[in-house]
């Protein structure tokens, strides 16, 4: 029993489970925009399964096949499976668990959800490998998480609109920045051992360009969203807010001071997609 205790524990501070806040909203706010307001309990259940599940096993599935990398890293060799916390095989059994969840969970929603189920899991594992062939990983990662609310549209009406997919893009260019500054922290470890990202390519003070140029088309793009599901403002009352917390994390980080990193990366970044969420929710649900 206590085995299976201290499995269980490594097992969540390996996937990092508390950060699912991450992604969750925007798959949320993908619902309820499908909806025209609160959508369906038993759909709203399976997309928290499936957004759940699926990113469970990217994370699982990323430190299984970084195991090596995070070894010979100093910022990551104390994660589990280099630290002999988790075994290989553990890990290995999770991804397959959280694969089956979540195509358990896309079957439950509609057919076309299955049918895209394994180019979705494609697109969140394959990050894994990226940053050993290109610098643009962190783009692919925000894809992986940008698909979310179109995937929760998907899950609630069985078909796509094109308004959706702009939000698809807004996560992206959120995602994507924030990776590349996250990246910045291993900087001089990738350029020795020949890791790809865009500090690395570009040098700290470019990824810190790119990442605040690719937040600003953030905005641009949720302010358009929030024209074509004319939201009203409620909504631009929210983007405000979500504007100020943005500012407020690329004045704690510079490049030459990464010290409040996760601060800005998992703290901050979580209360601005919950904020989004319940702004968008407000005005889908009590002023349209």
């Amino acid at each position: 029993m206590t085995s299976v205790w201290k499995n269980t524990v490594a097992t969540l501070e390996m996937i990092k489970w508390e950060h699912s806040i991450f992604a969750l909203p925007f798959a949320l706010t993908g619902a309820v925009l499908a909806a025209g307001g609160w959508p369906p309990l038993r759909a709203l259940f399976w997309i928290v399964v499936c957004m759940v599940a699926a990113r469970s096993a990217a994370m699982a599935f990323n430190r299984l096949v970084d195991a090596k990398l995070d070894a010979a890293n100093p910022r990551t060799a104390a994660r589990a499976l280099p630290a002999g916390a988790l075994q290989t095989r553990f890990v290995g059994g999770f991804v397959v668990a959280s694969v089956l969840l979540f195509l358990l969970g896309a079957a439950m929603l509609n057919r076309l959800t299955l049918e895209l189920a394994p180019i979705a899991l494609a697109v969140v594992l394959a990050y894994s490998y990226m940053k050993r062939v290109t610098r643009w990983s962190h783009f692919v990662l925000g894809i992986a998480l940008g698909i979310a609310p179109s995937a929760a549209w998907i899950g609630v009406r069985g078909s796509l609109d094109p308004r959706i997919v702009v939000l698809t893009c807004a996560v992206l260019l959120w995602v994507g920045g924030f990776d590349i500054l996250y990246a910045c922290q291993d900087f001089e470890h990738d350029r020795k051992v020949g890791l790809n990202s865009v500090p690395q390519a570009f040098g700290l003070t470019g990824a810190f360009w790119m990442a605040r140029l690719m937040h600003v088309g953030m905005m641009v793009l949720l302010v358009w969203l929030v024209q074509l599901f004319g939201l009203g403002l409620i909504a631009e009352s929210g983007l405000a807010v979500v504007a100020l917390l943005l500012l407020y994390e690329h004045s704690i980080i510079a490049p030459h001071d990464l010290k409040r990193m996760n601060a800005a990366f998992f703290t901050l970044n979580g209360v601005i997609s919950v904020v989004f969420f319940l702004f968008i929710a407000a005005a889908e649900l009590f002023v349209k």
